[in-house]
């Protein structure tokens, strides 16, 4: 019992907690009794509760989270716009379409719900805004089974299909014709330049770089725990330096290369001996990087490095969220700075708000 309410604490807040404790205390003198040793247990059993906290959870974002009808399995922020893209869907063994829920949700940076839009889309399982000088564009990766499957797609920000990358329903490893097997994630560069991260459980295991007209430029792999090979590979970022970082999963590590020539510059693994990293972005002028550890319901805030070594990874500061939450995918909002979280066990988004 005190383990459950000090999650809520943790997930929630204080004041939301202790707000509906009024509905089980009746009597003044027994709700304050409650808080007091609410807030004790909570003392006790978080350590998190003890650092210095960087973030702080917006429990009125969203608005309505009954919007949220299937598994939430990623978040994409559109800074320039004010808009939040969250994928869901709905998964089983073997996994189904899920026709019945909306796909893609979008709201405002608020938490109002804005619209949604089902067109061509699995199973979502990675999501990228791409804002360039003249237009806008929402990048899916598709790990359906089905006719949709396999491929990454762009998408208008009202859901019209712009663009397919693979051979839909048919997972393989081809280069010529471009063929995915479950891709993970992705993420686009001004310039066009694509990155994709492909092999959520798969038969891939490899970062392929694409130019802007979708031909091979690097890749590295595949499957294996060597230098520039790959355990489910499961989200890309790029840094400001010219630096890609990829979450090598199920190998508990970043791994670290140069975005220009492929080469490996590095990696982290002290960080993650107790799960491994899920999703990686950074924050605005690259200060933080951001990293989800699903299998120990976390989000680790890490010291970003400059340009040059990679070094090794330091803890600035973690968020300890509820049991069974399993945080997938997150992105930030590189201009309030806020941090979206996808997840999968808990089937919502939550935001996180700097404190400074």
């Amino acid at each position: 019992m005190l383990l459950s309410w000090s999650s809520l604490l943790r997930n929630r807040g204080c004041k939301w907690v202790l707000s509906r404790l009024r509905y089980f205390c009746d009597l003044q003198l027994l709700y304050d009794k409650c808080a007091r040793w609410l807030l004790k247990a909570f003392d006790y059993f978080s350590p998190w509760s003890r650092q210095q906290q960087l973030y702080k959870l917006d429990v009125s974002w969203p608005k309505i989270p009954e919007y949220f009808t299937g598994q939430t399995f990623c978040v994409a922020v559109d800074s320039l716009h004010g808009l939040v893209y969250v994928a869901q869907t709905f998964f089983s063994l073997p996994f189904q379409r899920g026709d019945n829920i909306p796909k893609v949700l979008v709201f405002s940076e608020e938490g109002y719900f804005l619209y949604s839009w089902n067109n061509t889309v699995e199973m979502p399982h990675g999501i990228f805004v791409l804002n360039t000088a003249t237009d806008s564009s929402v990048w899916i990766t598709d790990v359906g089974t089905g006719k949709y499957g396999h491929t990454v797609k762009q998408y208008s920000p009202s859901g019209k299909l712009m663009q397919i990358l693979g051979t839909p329903g048919n997972a393989g490893s081809s280069l010529n014709p471009l063929q995915f097997d479950q891709p993970a994630e992705i993420f686009v560069e001004e310039t066009g330049e694509i990155y994709v991260v492909d092999g959520d459980g798969g038969m891939n295991n490899r970062l392929l770089k694409l130019s802007k007209d979708y031909k091979e430029i690097w890749l590295r792999g595949p499957n294996g725990t060597g230098i520039g090979q790959f355990k489910i590979p499961h989200s890309v970022t790029v840094d400001s330096f010219g630096r890609v970082w990829v979450a090598d999963r199920d190998n508990k590590r970043i791994q670290v290369f140069d975005k220009v020539t492929g080469e490996w510059l590095g990696s982290w693994s002290s960080c993650f001996e107790e799960g491994g990293p899920c999703s990686v972005r950074f924050t605005a002028n690259d200060k933080y990087l951001i990293v989800a550890q699903l299998n120990i319901n976390q989000l680790s805030i890490l010291a970003a490095p400059p340009v040059g070594s990679i070094g090794n990874c330091v803890v600035v500061n973690t968020i300890q969220l509820a049991d069974e939450t399993k945080p997938h995918l997150v992105d930030v909002d590189m201009k309030s700075g806020a941090i979206y979280v996808a997840e999968i066990g808990a089937q919502q988004v939550q935001k996180y708000v700097p404190l400074n």
